[in-house]
């Protein structure tokens, strides 16, 4: 699986789009806000530029995309008002990989904008916008050409699945299951990936610019704990149902494994502190529960649904690469038949690392 070329959300506007299925990423975003505020307000204080330049990393389409530029226009404009200054131009990049709907997004743009100078007055000024189709993983912008970057919920995504040197027998992810190797080559990939994340951004952010990541984690030391994994989990016996009723191929399972990776607080803050281009100012951990999952009204006490289709939202592409298009809504139906007995049985939240750092480059 080449994961630059089928890792994206599901595009559009219809019932299993990402557009309408993030609630719990818009969640997040609201819930990291103060975090992303202070960094917002510090770096705009600290140099009261003319011009913002900002990059949102894993920006996706719909609503989410449009809420952290609101947000961050909002910070910046309360604090130019203060010091009586004049607004800076905007300009916003916003970066995923080249299968994302970029078009949807530019689409939206024109309403957005009118939106944008109705909330904050006609002082507001010029917004530009662009869209970065590429790895995180790879340089994207000029050097030194940034001051802020932003991501939600987008760097748990791995560059590539690890390379694993025994089979993961029966799991789409790391699992208790898994064999040790299997675990120990996703945190390599892993720290390898940050790693890279850390040093291209330090190039491309001026010196002194700010960088807020929200990333899929957990507070147990065991990577294969049940608080980050659990979710995978569950799709997997999904995906094993099928292949007990002939549907789907037992080495198709085995050899799918899904290219991301949850870290904890101190496997950021170590890898952060061993690159050595940024000071954290920030690092903790937030909580929400799965039934935040979805926008769709007219299930939203359906737990066991929200949850299927926003999942759904997020891995189709990934598993469309591996197995017969067909059979995607029965996997799905009996991932939602198995979501909704566990909820009903368990407490389910997922945990949130965010880390505000500094670039001291």
């Amino acid at each position: 699986m080449k994961v630059v070329e089928v890792l994206h959300m599901n595009g559009g506007n219809g019932d299993i789009s990402y557009a309408n299925n993030s609630l719990v990423q818009r969640n997040v975003i609201l819930m990291t806000k103060p975090i992303t505020d202070q960094a917002i307000g510090d770096l705009y204080c600290s140099l009261f530029p003319e011009t913002l330049c900002i990059a949102d990393l894993g920006c996706s389409s719909g609503a989410n995309t449009f809420l952290v530029v609101s947000e961050i226009v909002k910070i910046v404009e309360k604090e130019r008002k203060k010091h009586n200054l004049q607004s800076p131009e905007f300009y916003f990049h916003f970066n995923d990989l080249p299968g994302n709907d970029f078009n949807t997004i530019f689409r939206s743009l024109g309403e957005f904008e009118q939106e944008l100078k109705k909330q904050n007055g006609e002082g507001l000024g010029p917004c530009f916008f662009s869209g970065v189709a590429g790895s995180f993983y790879t340089r994207l912008f000029p050097s030194k050409s940034l001051h802020f970057v932003h991501s939600s919920y987008s760097l748990m995504w791995l560059s590539q699945v690890p390379n694993l040197i025994e089979k993961n027998k029966g799991n789409i992810y790391m699992a208790s299951t898994s064999p040790p190797s299997v675990i120990k080559a996703y945190y390599k990939q892993y720290e390898k990936d940050f790693s890279i994340f850390l040093k291209y951004r330090s190039e491309e952010l001026m010196k002194g610019g700010k960088m807020v990541l929200t990333f899929l984690g957990r507070e147990s030391k065991d990577p294969s704990s049940k608080e980050c994994c659990y979710i995978w989990e569950l799709l997997s016996m999904a995906l094993n149902e099928l292949v007990l009723e002939g549907l789907i191929e037992e080495e198709k399972v085995d050899s799918f494994n899904i290219p991301q990776y949850t870290p904890s607080q101190g496997e950021v803050k170590y890898i952060v502190d061993k690159e050595g281009s940024f000071i954290i100012n920030k690092l903790e951990t937030t909580r929400v529960h799965w039934n935040n999952a979805s926008n769709n009204i007219e299930n939203i006490n359906n737990d066991g649904y929200n949850v299927s289709r926003c999942m759904r939202a997020v891995a189709e592409p990934l598993l469309v690469s591996q197995f017969d298009p067909k059979l995607i809504d029965l996997v799905f139906q009996k991932y939602e038949e198995i979501v909704s007995e566990c909820m009903a049985k368990e407490k389910t939240e997922f945990i949130n690392v965010t880390v505000s750092m500094t670039n001291k480059k």
